[in-house]
Order: structure tokens, then sequence, then C-alpha cells
């Protein structure tokens, strides 16, 4: 299995590669329309052929490359079927494994941040989206955000997975790269130890944080797996610019 853990610096995002070897398929979990280039060009260099994309949620920070890398290179569109998208090749459900030569996903529920929020299983990883992010979790103030939904997720689904599971988010703002389900039980701030439901609550509904600068372009463009709106402002034009940046992992 090829494995590659790529960064988009202007949302913090993470994308994640995945390489059959046997079959030369390919897949990008969360890929981000700014780094599309790069990502393929990835892909290339390892001489693999990107099957699918597969995002964990509807983003609100940047614009996902699905669309666009399914014009350039064919790809299939997979993305959560709860978010009901016409534009996706493929709902992802829980309980039916998405597979792709040799790799195969084990989709999880984790609603809390978004409605319709999956993480992903492999083997001996989990990608968590925004759910469960290192030392933090995704806020719950927009796209029907359920704080005690996402208490839930977390300590009752990913919490429940071993504690040597390897944690990949789909952001970080400190320049880490992966945690353990053991080490966010043990020193999560927000979800780990004892934390109670009520104390999780007031956690989130006093963090304060501003209005999301771009959410409102990349919502309606997500939910066409990946639409940027002619009429953005030259502030935001990064978003949808193309960009190089090496990869991590």
């Amino acid at each position: 299995m090829i494995f590659r853990q790529l960064y988009e610096p202007l949302s913090s995002t993470y994308t994640y590669l995945l390489g059959d070897e046997d079959t030369g398929l390919a897949i990008l979990i969360d890929p981000v329309i700014a780094t599309m280039d790069r990502d393929l060009a990835e892909v290339h260099r390892l001489g693999l052929k990107l099957a699918y994309t597969v995002d964990t949620h509807i983003h609100a920070d940047h614009i996902t490359a699905a669309l666009e890398m399914k014009r350039a290179v064919g790809s299939k569109i997979a993305a959560p079927a709860h978010d009901r998208q016409s534009c996706t090749d493929v709902g992802i459900e829980e309980g039916k494994p998405f597979q792709v030569g040799g790799i195969t996903l084990q989709p999880l529920h984790t609603p809390g941040h978004t409605d319709g929020h999956f993480a992903y299983l492999f083997n001996d990883r989990v990608f968590t989206g925004d759910a469960l992010l290192i030392e933090g979790c995704g806020r719950t103030d927009f796209q029907n955000g359920d704080a005690d939904a996402l208490y839930k997720s977390v300590r009752e689904k990913l919490f429940a997975l071993p504690d040597e599971t390897l944690v990949y988010p789909a952001h970080d703002y400190k320049e880490r790269f992966v945690s353990s389900i053991a080490q966010e039980k043990k020193r999560n701030p927000r979800l780990g130890g004892d934390m109670s439901i009520e104390a999780f609550r007031q956690i989130m509904a006093n963090l304060n944080l501003p209005y999301p600068k771009f959410i409102d372009y990349a919502v309606p463009g997500n939910r066409q797996c990946g639409m940027c709106p002619p009429d953005l402002p030259e502030n935001l034009a990064n978003y949808c610019r193309q960009m190089t940046e090496s990869p991590q992992g």
C-alpha cells in the first residue's frame, strides 16, 4: 500500500493519497482544488491511476477538487450519501465498505461538525475529517452542527477503536501530522479524559470563533462537488488558484 499525506497551507487541509500497488489504483481523501495539480502530479509520479476522490463532508473552508479531477483524469466522485449530492457517483454509507482495488475503507458516520460527516477507517488508521482533530475538534455552530452529536460520535464511535489506531485529521494548525486514539483519549482538551457532555456543550458554546471567511462560497460550491464561484472576491481568489506545495509524509 502506498500512502502520502499532502498539505494545503491556505486552509491548513490534509489530503490523503492511498494507492494499491497491485492494481495501480488510487484514491484521494479530501482533495483541495488549489493543490489539484500538485496532487495529480504525485499520483502520476507514483505510477498510479486516480480512481476516486472521497470527501469526509461538505467543507466550509476550501473547495474540493473532486469535480475538476473527474474532468481532468476521469476519476469518480464518492461522498456521504447523507448529503444527497446529485454530482456524486457513489454515495457512501456506514456498514457498506468502500473498496477500490485492494483498498477498503470502513465508513463511520460521525455527525456533529456537520450532520453528514463521515470518518474512514483503513486498517491501522482512521481519517477523521473535522470530527476529531489533534487535541481538538471541529466547530459545531454551522451546517447543522450539533455539539451533543459530535460528543457521541467521538466518544462512542471513534474512541471505541483500538488505542493504537492512528488518527489522521483533515486539518492541523500547529504543524502536527498524526495522533492516535490513545493519545486523543488521554490528551484531547475538549473530548478526552472524563469530559462530560455538559462540559463539552459549554466549551463549544463559548468558543467565540469568527464567522468563517470562505463558508458562503465553499458550501454552495462543494454541494456541486467543487465549483469555484465566478464572483469570488480578489482577497479570496487564492482559494481557487492552483498552488504548488511539497507532499508531507
